[in-house]
């Protein structure tokens, strides 16, 4: 069982985080959109323009400025902010057209770096939060599950240092995957545990989550991460065994050299160069076969923390959120910082 105990608040506990969006896809041009009783505010230097129901504005690179086209006017700028008509946090809808759209809620700013638009949302917490839950966990999970999912990523943004030097996080696998405005699910986990997060030795714990450990989570040392404060343990997990999707791939025996320590880093290194599906996950076994290598595995990702899989096979059977992160993050407590 977690004790629940009271704690000092975080630094930014109280606080919104910059998470940078859509950088995978370098745009060069985005829209951003109005929703239904939701007017926005455009800010652009001295110049600004309420963006009424379906109204639309695009935003173009065009060298280090943003090009904005907006009510049939145009206008270059250095950086381009949106809000609702008071400055604060909003629903608005963001588009890279051809490739992706989606609703955020909070304040977007939009300038120019590195040759590409560079699209960063503010928004509070607990919205990252149940966003994040939205996108990381796994398809028709329960709302115990949800609830781990959610204090697991509040106490990784929490005790994570800043990972970009324009915005705090990013919505890809290098920090944690964002959807838009979340669903009711996962906005009721993040609710629910509005403000729990995981602590280990009086400090909260930078929370590490994966896919499926395909039946047994690893340690730092196994998938040769970096040490952490928290010393995450190899625990058992019945259900992901049971249930991870099992795949192979060949390679020649210089691709597999890499695979052969099971480092993390190694792995990734690979999946840049081959795709990220040849091998999705570090429980794995090299199998020899002349000069090409055979891989046989199970399960996606590190393989370190919470198996997301598995706490959803757990919620299924009765367990309570709670059971689950104290089954994949031992010797740890359940705080709530003291506002």
């Amino acid at each position: 069982m977690f004790a629940l105990v009271l704690l000092a608040p975080c630094a930014c506990a109280s606080g919104d985080l910059r998470i940078g969006v859509f950088g995978l896809f370098h745009p060069q041009r985005l829209v951003v959109s109005s929703l239904p009783a939701q007017p926005v505010m455009v800010t652009m230097g001295s110049r600004r323009f309420v963006l009424r129901e379906g109204q639309s504005a695009s935003l173009v690179r065009e060298g280090s400025q943003v090009r904005i086209q907006i009510h049939e006017e145009s206008f270059l700028a250095a950086e381009v902010n949106v809000a609702d008509p008071w400055g604060k946090g909003t629903d608005f809808q963001l588009s890279l057209p051809g490739k992706i759209t989606r609703r955020f809620r909070g304040r977007l700013d939009v300038r120019c770096l590195a040759e590409e638009l560079a699209p960063v949302v503010e928004m509070n917490l607990e919205t990252a939060v149940a966003s994040a839950v939205a996108a990381e966990s796994a398809p028709g999970a329960s709302l115990e599950a949800l609830k781990a999912q959610a204090v697991a990523t509040r106490s990784y943004y929490l005790a994570s240092p800043r990972r970009h030097r324009n915005f705090d996080f990013c919505d890809t696998t290098h920090c944690q995957f964002l959807r838009g405005t979340p669903d009711s699910l996962p906005a009721q986990a993040a609710a629910a545990t509005r403000g729990m997060v995981l602590m280990y030795e009086g400090a909260v714990i930078p929370a590490l989550f994966t896919g499926s450990c395909g039946g047994r989570t690893r340690t730092l040392a196994e998938v040769r991460l970096a040490p952490s404060g928290y010393p995450y343990f190899s625990v058992p997990c019945d259900f992901c065994r049971q249930h991870a999707a099992h795949w192979s791939a060949r390679l020649d025996r210089e691709e597999a050299a890499a695979l052969a320590s099971h480092s993390e880093g190694d792995r990734l290194r690979l999946g840049r160069i081959l795709g990220w599906d040849a091998v999705p996950g570090n429980n794995y076994e090299l199998i020899g076969e002349g000069e090409v290598v055979r891989v046989e595995g199970s399960g996606q990702g590190h393989g370190v923390g919470l198996c997301q899989l598995g706490a959803a096979g757990m919620a299924g059977q009765g367990f309570g959120f709670q059971a689950i992160l104290a089954h994949y993050y031992p010797n740890t407590v359940l705080g709530t910082p003291d506002h």
